[in-house]
């Protein structure tokens, strides 16, 4: 079980000291959520938090998330900035140039994933799971904060097993002690927790109870 700390909902007065409390209890991936304004209303980061990220914590993992369909744009600027894995959602392009990002993320050398929406086809996945390193499953709706974990997620999650019987699966959205062993129940294996650790007490409790609850 993988746990990856969403860094959005952390003190961006005080994100280099958050992220060292995380990976000092343990952590080595981060979730980055990329949100350009377009494809989903709000804004976020630029490449330039992923290279000052990898700069300050080389040997860990910036998994970027990236909310936008101006991919021509923005996945070389990522890929260049230094990121170890890119997600992109199945909704930013027409199938056919999904394969070709995934091709081209491959190709520099940088991991894919592919993350669906909560009203995207699960059966979706079919046609690229080959290519993927990982899947993302939003349990909520992308782009906006303060959702609850969708009732509906943990069969889109069982269904998305039964395809990918070997691929990691990641859930994002309302994750907390509960949501999270639903999840884990359905067949998750990465999740990404946001507020549960960086907006409650401090950083190394949140990941060590949270640690537990997976760990069961």
């Amino acid at each position: 079980m993988i746990i990856a700390p969403s860094i959005l909902n952390a003190d961006n007065l005080h994100l280099g000291q958050q992220i060292q409390e995380a990976a000092d209890s343990g952590i080595r991936r981060f979730h980055i959520d990329v949100m350009d304004g377009h494809f989903v209303p709000n804004l976020s980061y630029g490449p330039q938090l992923v290279s000052d990220f990898k700069k300050q914590f080389p040997d860990l993992t910036a998994e970027v998330h990236l909310m936008s369909n101006n991919l021509p744009d923005l996945l070389p600027a990522f890929v260049k900035a230094g990121s170890d894995l890119i997600e992109i959602h199945y909704e930013a392009d027409y199938p056919n140039r999904i394969d070709h990002w995934l091709d081209y993320l491959k190709e520099n050398g940088v991991s894919c994933g592919l993350v669906l929406s909560p009203d995207t086809d699960i059966k979706v996945l079919e046609r690229y799971k080959d290519k993927l390193d990982q899947v993302l499953l939003m349990t909520v709706y992308p782009g906006f904060g303060g959702q609850k974990f969708m009732e509906e997620a943990a069969d889109r999650i069982k269904a998305a097993r039964a395809i990918l019987p070997d691929l990691p699966i990641e859930v994002d959205g309302g994750i907390n002690a509960q949501t999270a062993k639903i999840a884990k129940e359905a067949g998750a294996d990465v999740f990404v927790a946001g507020s549960y650790i960086f907006g409650r007490d401090s950083v190394a409790k949140q990941v060590a109870e949270l640690t537990s609850i997976l760990g069961k």
